[in-house]
C-alpha cells in the first residue's frame, strides 16, 4: 500500500567517500585554498576584517590540541554555550578534530535546560561565551559528568578559553590531533543537538559526520543551489544561533562552498552589519523578513509617502505573481514592467540598500513564509527561497532554488532526499541527512520511523503535480472543537503574524465551542504604529489593546485571516495579551517556536475570558 503514496525525489550530486568527515572538509579546503578568506568578523571600530582558511586551520588545531591536553577523549561530549561568533566555529571544528562530539547549548538556555542537556548527554566540558552563561553551568561541575567550564570572554581577569587551550596544548603535537581526525569517517557521531522541546522534554538528536558531509556536498554541487552559494564572490551574514541546526549546517556548507561568512552576535545592529558586510545571500527566519517589510511600511509614515510605499509594494507583488504564471515562465506585461521600474527608482532600491545593496537571494526556514512576502521581496530584487527542515534531518529537507521556485511552497526535496505524504497527510522523509537516532531513547527512535524506514516528521503536507512540497500544519497541534471540527491553527496564525502590530498568535479552541486566539502585540513596532495613527507612543501592550483604533486594526486582521478558512474554522473572538511571549518566561523555545502548553498556563485568565459566559 505504501508504494502508492505520493513521493517526490531530487537526485544527489555529492560523491562522498567513506573516510570523509567534517574534519576532512576543513583540511582539504586548507590544503587547496590556504590564502582564501573563510570569514570576516567585526572589530571594535566597526570594520570587518578577513580571516583566511590558514588562520582558521591554525586556530582550530590550537584549540583541539588544548582540548586533548585537558583530557578530552575520543567520543567525549563537549558543550558550546555562546552567541554566534567566529570562536564558535573554531570550537565546533576543534572538538570534531579531537574525535569528540559537540553538544550545542543555546546561550539563552536556562539553568534547568542546561542541567537536562548535561545530564542526558554526559557532557564533560563546556565552553561558555560569558561569565553569566558560565554561571548557569558551574553548579553542575563534579555533581554530574561535567568536569569544567571555560569562558571565552571572562570579565574577572581570568584567562580567555582559547588562550587557555593554546597553553594547555603546548605538549600535544599536531600529528596526534590529525590522527584523531583521520579516524573519523561518515559513520562517526559528530554532534548531539537537542530539539526545541515545544511539546515535552528536549530530545538529543544524533547527527553523524556523514549526515552533514553528504548533505553539504549534495547542496553545493547542485547546479541550481550552487549558483547561490558557490564561488569566490559569495558572502553571507551569519546572525542565526549556531546552536541551531539550520545556522550550523550553513556554516559548514560555507566552508565547503567558499562563501565568506560574516559573524554577528547581536541582531540589534543587524541593519548596520548588513550595510557594512554587504552579503550576496542571506539565511533568516520569516520573522526577519516581516520586520524588514513592517519597518519600511511604518517609516513611510502617513499621507503621500505611505500611499507611494503601498503602491510600490503592490506593484512588486503583482510583478512577481505574473512571473509565477505558467510554471514560473510567466512574463509581466510591458506596463507592469514599467511600473516596477518606477517603483524601484522611487522606493524599492532603498530596501535593497538597507539590506546591504548586494543581496540577490535569501533562504528562509524555521517557520512558514507569508506568500505576499515572497512575492514582495522578489519584486524588490531579492529572491527568497523558502525551505523546510528539522533537527532530525540535519536542517534542509526541501528548498526552492533558482529556476525551480514556487512561492507558497517549501520547494522540491533537497538534492539526495526523498519525501512522501502518508495516508494521514504526514510528511515522511528518506535520505543521507536522516539522523542516527535519539540519544538514550530507543523507544522514541523506533517510533520515529515507519516499518519501511521512512522518518515521520510529525508535520502535515501535500505534494503538487511537480513534486513541490507544501507544509500545512503539525499533526500534534490539530484542534478538535466541541462540535468535532478539526482545525489546523497554522494557517490562521501565519496570516495574523503578517500584521505589523502582531508579534505572536496562539489559536485555541480544543474541545471548546468555537475557535479563539491569544494575540501578543509587537512592542518594537507598536510605538511607531501608534504615532502614525494619532495615538500616544508610550502606551504599553495592555493599554494599546484597549484602544478602539488598535482593536479596529486587529478586527480587520482577524477578518482577513478568516477569509482563508471555513466559517467553522474561523476565529470568533480574540484577547490581546498584556505582554509579548518570551523565551525567558518559557513561552518560546530558543528557536522562537511557541510552547503552547506554557502559554496556556501563563495566560489562563485571558484564555478563560475567551469562553466566559459560554
Amino acid at each position: 500500500m505504501d508504494d502508492q503514496l505520493p513521493v517526490s525525489e531530487t537526485p544527489g550530486y555529492g560523491q562522498a567517500r567513506r573516510e570523509q568527515s567534517v574534519c576532512s572538509l576543513l583540511l582539504d579546503r586548507a590544503a587547496d585554498d590556504p590564502d582564501g578568506v573563510f570569514a570576516e568578523r567585526r572589530t571594535v571600530d566597526g570594520t570587518f576584517v578577513p580571516i583566511t582558511v590558514t588562520q582558521l586551520r591554525r586556530d582550530v588545531l590550537s584549540a583541539a590540541r588544548g582540548l586533548v591536553g585537558r583530557g578530552v577523549q575520543v567520543g567525549d561530549r563537549v558543550g558550546i554555550m555562546a552567541a554566534t561568533r567566529y570562536e564558535w566555529t573554531v570550537l565546533d571544528l576543534a572538538v570534531l578534530m579531537c574525535g569528540a562530539v559537540v553538544v550545542p547549548i543555546y546561550d539563552t538556555s536556562s539553568a534547568e535546560q542546561v542541567r537536562w542537556i548535561v545530564g542526558d548527554a554526559d557532557v564533560h566540558v563546556i565552553v561558555a561565551g560569558t561569565d553569566e552563561q558560565s554561571a548557569r553551568c558551574r553548579p553542575l561541575v563534579d555533581v554530574t559528568t561535567l568536569r569544567e567550564v571555560l569562558v571565552l570572554d571572562p570579565a574577572d581577569g581570568g584567562r580567555p578559553a582559547l588562550e587557555q587551550l593554546a597553553a594547555d596544548g603546548a605538549e600535544i603535537t599536531e600529528t596526534e590531533v590529525l590522527a584523531r581526525a583521520a579516524a573519523c569517517d561518515l559513520e562517526t557521531l559528530a554532534t548531539v543537538i537537542y530539539t526545541s522541546g515545544t511539546t515535552g522534554r528536549p530530545k538529543g538528536v544524533e547527527i553523524t559526520h556523514g549526515n552533514v558531509v553528504v548533505h553539504v556536498q549534495n547542496g553545493v554541487d547542485d547546479p541550481n543551489l550552487g549558483q547561490v552559494v558557490k564561488g569566490g564572490h559569495t558572502r553571507t551574514l551569519m546572525f542565526l544561533p549556531l546552536a541551531h541546526t539550520f545556522g550550523r549546517f550553513i556554516n559548514i556548507l560555507c566552508l565547503y562552498s567558499r562563501t565568506v561568512v560574516g559573524y554577528v552576535s547581536d541582531t540589534r545592529t543587524l541593519v548596520d552589519d548588513l550595510q557594512a558586510f554587504r552579503p550576496t545571500w542571506l539565511l533568516a527566519v520569516p520573522r526577519v523578513f516581516e520586520k524588514f517589510y513592517n519597518s519600511a511600511d511604518a517609516q513611510a509614515g502617513t499621507g503621500l509617502r505611505r500611499r507611494l510605499f503601498r503602491w510600490a509594494a503592490a506593484t512588486a507583488r503583482r510583478w512577481s505573481e505574473d512571473l509565477e504564471q505558467h510554471g514560473g515562465q510567466g512574463r509581466p506585461s510591458l506596463l507592469l514592467r514599467l511600473q516596477l521600474a518606477v517603483a524601484d527608482r522611487l522606493v524599492l532600491r532603498r530596501i535593497r540598500a538597507v539590506m546591504g545593496g548586494q543581496v540577490q537571494y535569501a533562504i528562509s526556514g524555521g517557520a512558514p513564509l507569508a506568500t505576499r512576502l515572497g512575492h514582495f521581496f522578489r519584486g524588490v530584487g531579492i529572491t527568497v527561497m523558502e525551505g523546510y527542515g528539522l533537527t532530525e534531518l540535519s536542517a534542509p529537507t526541501a528548498v526552492n532554488r533558482p529556476g525551480l521556485i514556487k512561492i507558497g511552497s517549501v520547494g522540491a526535496p533537497y538534492p539526495g532526499t526523498r519525501a512522501r505524504i502518508a495516508a494521514d497527510g504526514e510528511v515522511q522523509v528518506q535520505g543521507p541527512n536522516v539522523f542516527r537516532g535519539y540519544l538514550n531513547d530507543p523507544e522514541a527512535t523506533a517510533a520515529a520511523f515507519t516499518d519501511d524506514g521512512w522518518f515521520r516528521t510529525g508535520d502535515l503536507g501535500r505534494l503538487d503535480a511537480d513534486g513541490y512540497l507544501s507544509i500545512t500544519g503539525r499533526s500534534k497541534e490539530i484542534i478538535v472543537t466541541a462540535g468535532g471540527k478539526n482545525v489546523q491553527p497554522a494557517a490562521l496564525e501565519d496570516a495574523l503574524r503578517s500584521h505589523p502590530l502582531i508579534s505572536e498568535v496562539v489559536v485555541v479552541g480544543d474541545q471548546r465551542p468555537f475557535i479563539g486566539a491569544l494575540v501578543a502585540l509587537d512592542t518594537e513596532m507598536l510605538p511607531r504604529w501608534l504615532a502614525n495613527h494619532g495615538l500616544p507612543e508610550h502606551l504599553d501592550a495592555e493599554q494599546a489593546g484597549r484602544e478602539p483604533r488598535v482593536r479596529e486594526a486587529l478586527d480587520q486582521a482577524v477578518a482577513a485571516a478568516n477569509e482563508q478558512v471555513s466559517r467553522a474554522e474561523s476565529i470568533r473572538k480574540y484577547v490581546v495579551l498584556p505582554r509579548e511571549l518570551t523565551e525567558a518566561d518559557g513561552e518560546l523555545s530558543a528557536s522562537a517556536k511557541v510552547r503552547r502548553p506554557v502559554v496556556l498556563e501563563h495566560f489562563a485568565r485571558q484564555f478563560d475570558e475567551l469562553y466566559a459566559g459560554r
